[in-house]
């Protein structure tokens, strides 16, 4: 008897628990920046510093993750990500000096978090449905805005009446609990239990094998659409992840704002990309994608310009309309951009050329991360790199009108891993 839930689901689910815990792991940094500061006396400039490697590592190591899922299995490549997460985060809780700092936090953490990052989601996508894609890579990557929403504001008061050190122990122990549960239902494809994808049928043509990683950044790095998707990613990276994510807390704290208050800034956030992405994933298989990228993109620009004003208000009720605002596009642009990918260089390849697409989304991050806290710590304020960010989400919308007119195909050849 034919099951009635397609195993695919499934596996979706289990990828957004794998992806929810990640986002409340890289939300950590954020979190303790001013602990960390009061505690050994670190700048935030070098404690953006560790940021900042844990972003570019997450980046640079996404398109050999989505090779390395190919080569060894989902199953065994995500299991390994989490238990080196959770060993890694664990042992922050015994640093003393800089260098642990950035060993732990920066490499070990960006190592593992690349093997559970947006790459897997676009992977999922691809491998395990034929319909429903956009939506799916939607309700994927919107747990990066669940786990803000769920894990923020607890991870904050176990801060507030615990210590850091604390909030280091709990994430570690989510960590392994999940690895335990990828390795019990995680499988490596639907043909390793005899199913097609789904919504295909019988008959399809098989997709051809993904190129390797390096001789698909070769073949992409050919094509206009590829610098188009990777320059804008690299700026969507800058004006989330890396700005916000890592410094929106520390800003508010600068202007007198409670970190708990903070922390329920960036959950509330988390709660509208919930419907902002998932819906910007069911816009994507019926609105050309492009018109949505420079939706996103300008919004996003706006927003940044009023954050400052908002801020100099200290604890206002207009800080809520912000995080409402910002919360509805904070991921959107995943769903479109993946689309893109898909459509331009085949189904078979867009987990490792979204790989590197994502690669340019995390070096904008780990840019932002860096030179925020430098700006933070050369002028006493985060005035400047809020207005460059807004800057760059602009240009960002202008290129999608530059190439609006403009669509390419391009199937790339067949070439095993």
């Amino acid at each position: 008897m034919k099951p009635r839930i397609h195993y695919a689901w499934v596996i979706a689910g289990l990828t957004f628990v794998v992806l929810l815990v990640t986002a409340g792991l890289r939300s950590t940094p954020g979190l303790l920046m001013v602990p960390l500061e009061a505690e050994f006396g670190w700048s935030r400039a070098l404690i953006s510093t560790a940021a900042a490697l844990n972003i570019l590592l997450f980046g640079l190591i996404g398109p050999f993750a989505a090779g390395l899922m190919d080569r060894i299995g989902l199953r065994r490549a995500i299991t390994g990500a989490l238990v080196l997460l959770s060993i890694s985060v664990f042992a922050t809780t015994l640093m003393r000096t800089p260098w642990q700092l950035l060993l732990l936090w920066g490499v070990l953490v960006g190592i593992g978090t690349s093997g559970t990052s947006m790459v897997l989601s676009a992977v999922i996508a691809n491998r395990w449905f034929y319909e429903r894609r956009g939506l799916v890579v939607g309700f994927l990557s919107a747990s990066f805005a669940t786990g803000q929403l769920i894990f923020l504001p607890l991870m904050a008061r176990l801060l507030e009446h615990h210590g850091w050190r604390m909030v280091s122990v709990a994430v570690a122990t989510g960590a392994a609990l999940v690895a335990l549960l990828v390795w019990w239902k995680m499988r490596d494809s639907p043909a390793s239990m005899g199913l097609l994808p789904y919504g295909a049928r019988e008959g399809l043509p098989k997709p051809a094998p993904p190129l390797a990683p390096i001789a698909a950044l070769k073949v992409a790095s050919r094509q206009p659409v590829f610098w188009l998707l990777a320059g804008t990613f690299f700026i969507c990276g800058a004006s989330t992840n890396g700005l916000i994510g890592t410094h929106l807390i520390p800003a508010c704290h600068d202007s007198g704002i409670p970190e708990m208050r903070a922390a329920g800034l960036l959950a509330l956030m988390g709660l509208f990309d919930i419907m902002g992405t998932t819906a910007s994933g069911w816009l994507t298989d019926r609105v050309s994608p492009r018109l949505l990228l420079c939706i996103y993109y300008g919004l996003r620009g706006l927003s940044l310009l009023c954050l400052p004003a908002l801020l100099a208000l200290g604890n206002s009720p207009f800080l809520n309309l912000f995080a409402l605002f910002y919360g509805l596009d904070w991921i959107a642009t995943v769903p479109p951009t993946v689309r893109i990918a898909a459509d331009s260089f085949g189904r078979e390849n867009a987990g490792v050329i979204y790989g590197w697409i994502s690669a340019a989304h995390q070096v904008g991050a780990s840019m932002a991360a860096f030179g925020a806290g430098v700006i933070r710590t050369q002028t006493g304020n985060y005035r400047p790199a809020f207005y460059i960010a807004a800057a760059l989400c602009l240009l960002a919308a202008a290129a999608f009108v530059v190439n609006r007119a403009r669509r390419t195909q391009l199937p790339l050849p067949a070439t095993s891993p």
